[in-house]
């Protein structure tokens, strides 16, 4: 039996000011800088071998990075 994949991890700005980390709609961490936000995203993601999904200010999404299986690899075109 094939392990559930966990939620991805979101590293997104909060209403404070700063930035959150969440992960399956719960937030996991806060962070005053998206540099530190990121890296701990980054962190929890490699973890949890799944997506860390870095927002904007203006929530999209602007980078997003696989850790584990990913179910969409790139095609290499040599």
């Amino acid at each position: 039996m094939t392990k559930k994949k966990d939620p991805p991890v979101h590293t997104v700005p909060n209403k404070a000011g700063g930035w959150d980390n969440k992960q399956g709609g719960t937030t996991i961490s806060h962070h005053r800088t998206k540099e530190r936000a990121v890296e701990k995203g980054r962190q929890e993601a490699k973890r949890d071998q799944t997506e860390h999904r870095i927002h904007k200010r203006d929530g999209k999404i602007g980078e997003s990075n696989s850790y584990g299986n990913d179910p969409n690899p790139p095609k290499d075109k040599r």
